[in-house]
């Protein structure tokens, strides 16, 4: 596969170097002109924000564009505005204004909230994604920004008001939860059971199963590291473990923990995510307009892969590279966890059951934003400009991650300030310290140690020369050949 515009001949593949003069220096036509590229290079994301033009990263695949831009590409601004407009005008006009207080105030609100996304959605500045439109991605910074807002709201209320505005979005809602046993019967065989001795095991598959796994899947598609899936898994865990005093639903059968969760659900999900991972950095992106291709197959297959990515970039994280990307990844997977906490902690001091379709939508909501906010964290970290400013979804993401935890202390601190057992508190200070040991050695006490060492090589080093030259007798280094002379010259 070639770029529009290369020629090679026979003999060895030329360097990277050589490919970027043929690329800014077009070959001739036999006319004398320049020749028309075959298709566009795909504009990188390097291209975009990196350090300079024409630039790629070495963890960016590389794709190609034959530039067409249809009906379903353009902006739509002036069409969406008319019809806005008209919608306006009939409620304005055409409709008769209802006498119900409350009903005008859900209206009003759905309304504003609706005209805020058609502005957002034709004016907002675009993100890192482009599949399967740019569209799409600003709808949902539009909606993180109206969430963010929501949750502003509640955390102004008194925790019984806000508790009965849930109220307005759903009557069922602003009412406490019932106690149930989590826990409970933790044999894997219960011989007291004739019937179904297995019973346990049949009670936890249910449809948080498959939940969990599908959240692992897409979890792994955002973070795009084996490393990391595994350690929030695994740390997830543990946090469990540790605040099933203060939440009920935490308490769960040690086979629970390990088997279903960290290996079968997490683990598979894991599984499955690395290997789509793999192929999508192998996969060619060449992407060709609907209407240039001839076969009705051809055409099917375009439309199916406008829901993969327009590129790809492997994620190389390196989190021992240097004491920033150290904390960066840390970061990271703490705020990761904090989320994983908050959707457990909002249900129980909002009073939401865990199968309501707003807990559903606060999860389908983290899956289309994650995705952009770790792209963005990740360009953040390896772009080498000084002046360089957070993506906005990375942004909204931290700033809802916060604002949700905020609610919880707010709502119920009673509960977060539940004292740990000893014993948990043991293991977690013990946790602390390995870590803060662990990053003193590695980015303070190591360096040191190395530089010594470098310096008492050199000083070794000078102090044999210098009695080389000694033993000379004439003071300079006469005896010395020329290539012994290079090599300490290199070796220096």
């Amino acid at each position: 596969m070639r770029r529009g515009g290369e020629r090679r001949g026979p003999g060895a593949a030329p360097g990277r170097a050589a490919l970027d003069e043929q690329q800014q220096r077009p070959p001739l036509h036999n006319g004398g002109g320049p020749a028309a590229p075959e298709r566009a290079p795909l504009p990188s994301a390097a291209d975009r924000d990196g350090p300079g033009p024409g630039l790629r990263r070495s963890t960016e695949s590389e794709g190609f564009d034959d530039g067409t831009n249809t009906f379903f590409w353009r902006a739509h601004t002036l069409t969406v505005l008319f019809i806005l407009t008209c919608a306006l005008g009939y409620v304005t006009l055409l409709e008769e204004t209802p006498q119900d207080t409350a009903y005008n105030t859900k209206r009003g609100i759905v309304a504003s909230i609706l005209v805020f996304l058609c502005f957002g959605v034709t004016q907002a500045k675009d993100g890192p994604f482009s599949r399967p439109h740019p569209a799409y991605w600003r709808f949902w910074l539009c909606v993180s920004v109206v969430y963010e807002l929501f949750l502003i709201f509640i955390l102004f209320q008194t925790v019984q008001d806000g508790r009965q505005f849930m109220k307005y979005i759903d009557p069922h809602l602003g009412v406490p939860l019932p106690e149930r046993d989590y826990g409970g019967n933790c044999l894997v065989y219960d011989p007291g059971n004739q019937t179904d001795p297995f019973h346990n095991i049949w009670d936890k598959l249910d449809g948080f199963v498959p939940a969990h796994f599908f959240g692992w899947y897409l979890k792994t598609l955002m973070i795009r590291d084996w490393w990391m899936c595994m350690i929030i898994s695994v740390m997830f865990e543990f946090l469990e473990y540790s605040l099933e005093h203060q939440l009920p639903n935490f308490s769960e059968c040690w086979w629970d923990h390990w088997i279903m969760d960290v290996i079968l659900c997490n683990g598979l999900g894991i599984y499955c995510g690395m290997k789509t991972l793999s192929w999508l950095s192998l996969k060619t992106y060449k992407w060709q307009g609907l209407w240039n291709i001839p076969t009705y197959k051809g055409k099917m297959k375009r439309i199916v892969f406008q829901f993969t990515p327009y590129s790809w970039v492997k994620f190389e994280w390196k989190p021992a590279s240097s004491l920033r990307r150290w904390l960066a990844v840390c970061g990271i997977i703490f705020v990761f966890l904090l989320a994983e906490l908050n959707t457990f902690y909002l249900k129980f001091v909002l009073w939401m059951p865990p199968e309501h379709y707003l807990v559903l939508l606060r999860l389908v909501f983290f899956v289309n934003v994650g995705g952009v906010a770790m792209r963005e964290i990740y360009d953040f970290m390896d772009d080498p400009r000084f002046h360089k400013k957070l993506g906005q979804q990375a942004w909204l993401v931290a700033a809802i991650t916060a604002t949700e935890f905020l609610i919880v202390v707010k709502y119920d601190p009673h509960t977060l300030t539940l004292s740990l057992p000893f014993y948990i508190t043991q293991c977690w200070i013990l946790g602390i310290i390995l870590v803060l040991t662990w990053t003193a050695w590695r980015f303070f006490i190591r360096d040191i140690t190395l530089r010594y060492k470098e310096i008492r090589r050199q000083k070794q080093e000078h102090r044999h020369e210098k009695d080389k030259c000694l033993s000379n007798g004439d003071g300079h280094p006469v005896g010395l050949d020329e290539p012994s002379g290079s090599r300490l010259r290199e070796r220096k």
